[in-house]
């Protein structure tokens, strides 16, 4: 849920700065983290069920996903649950989403505050059922003080609308325009004073990042993997974490070893 304060006092995203390693391997992994989790109406149709058991089965795989993240001592982690696109699906789909974020909250909302880990949900919650939106905030005002993994539900989101709130945000508070600069700009986003994410994982074999985060993972490696998001487990975590331990971040510029080559 986006902060009540005003966005200019929260401080502004860093690039990169942070050199995390992995207690597990003793390797290079991101501080935070984004994830794409698709393919649950696939799996369950590849199985002769109906969509909600692949949703259903989606859902209870989050802990065991926020789980090995956390092993590896990932600070930030982002789960693209629905989107601002995803309501112009049947009634019956959107309803059955809704109750699966109330499943969740009602399932896990004890285990994530017992581990440390910090509730966000961004979008627009103002959508959802008013119980729903009490149980939200209740969840999030729970765990509020907790200083572990920090966990975001992207929930009724868009990465374009991320922008254009902001936007509108800077316009209401009257910036003037030679005063705004991309760090005021991630300031007013829903991530607002949370790093940018440094890999994003979309699972289900598709492979474009559909309105997620846009502005944040401009420069966030892309992971994508076949593997339908109920499937996607502890192996295949650690296979996505190694492939970023590999990747070189260079965000436009040279290595030390690239620009030697130029030196006289």
């Amino acid at each position: 849920m986006k902060p009540e304060a005003h966005p200019a006092e929260a401080a502004a995203p860093e690039r990169d700065v942070a050199v995390c390693v992995s207690p597990i391997t003793g390797g290079r992994v991101p501080q935070h983290v984004a994830v794409i989790m698709d393919g649950n109406g696939r799996w369950a149709t590849q199985r002769g069920l109906r969509r909600a058991a692949g949703h259903r089965a989606g859902t209870e795989n989050i802990r065991r996903v926020i789980e090995r993240f956390a092993d590896h001592g990932i600070g930030y982690l982002t789960l693209y649950a629905f989107s601002t696109e995803n309501w112009t699906r049947p009634q019956r789909e959107v309803r059955m989403l809704i109750r699966l974020l109330r499943f969740f909250l009602r399932r896990e909302v004890d285990n994530l505050h017992k581990n440390g880990i910090q509730l966000h949900l961004l979008g627009h919650l103002e959508t959802l059922p008013d119980w729903l939106q009490k149980q939200v905030a209740a969840a999030i005002e729970l765990t509020s003080g907790n200083t572990g993994m920090v966990l975001n539900i992207c929930f009724s989101y868009g990465g374009r609308d991320d922008i254009l709130l902001a936007v509108q945000k800077l316009v209401r508070d009257e910036v003037p325009a030679s005063q705004i600069t991309e760090e005021m700009i991630s300031r007013y986003l829903y991530t607002g004073g949370m790093p940018d994410p440094d890999l994003l994982i979309r699972t289900g074999g598709d492979q474009r990042i559909s309105n997620f985060l846009l502005w944040q993972a401009a420069y966030a490696e892309l992971y994508f993997t076949d593997t339908y998001w109920p499937d996607f487990g502890r192996e295949d975590i650690d296979m996505a974490l190694a492939e970023y331990g590999r990747r070189k971040r260079k965000f436009g510029g040279l290595l030390p070893e690239d620009a030697a080559a130029f030196e006289d």
